[in-house]
């Protein structure tokens, strides 16, 4: 059974940072393309970052360039989302994915 369960979501300030882990199992995860998407209140789902197993690659949405990095340690099945200087506006529910798994999504809130 595919599980991807995020945590590390909270309450952060203006400039601030978090760090997202999503732990992943059921699915050879080494050998997986792996993404964050988040959604706003009455937003639509959006892409933020990619990890391309094979190649190493990371990618990120143009509004995430420069804040965000996304890792991941295949020894423990885990992927990572470290985002700093965050803003209001990356007030959202972030999800893990795979292909089409989802984790439920971890809350994370930028306020003041």
């Amino acid at each position: 059974q595919v599980q991807l369960v995020e945590s590390g979501g909270g309450l952060a300030q203006p400039g601030g940072s978090l760090r997202l882990s999503c732990v992943a199992s059921g699915f050879s995860f080494s050998r997986s393309y792996m993404n964050w998407y988040r959604q706003g209140t009455g937003k639509e789902r959006e892409w933020v970052a990619g990890s391309n197993w094979l190649s190493g690659a990371t990618t990120y949405a143009d509004s995430m360039k420069g804040r965000f990095t996304i890792s991941r340690d295949n020894s423990k099945n885990t992927l990572y989302l470290q985002m700093n200087n965050l803003n209001p506006e990356d007030t959202a529910v972030y999800y893990c994915n795979s292909a089409h798994y989802w984790g439920r999504g971890t809350q994370v809130t930028v306020s003041s």
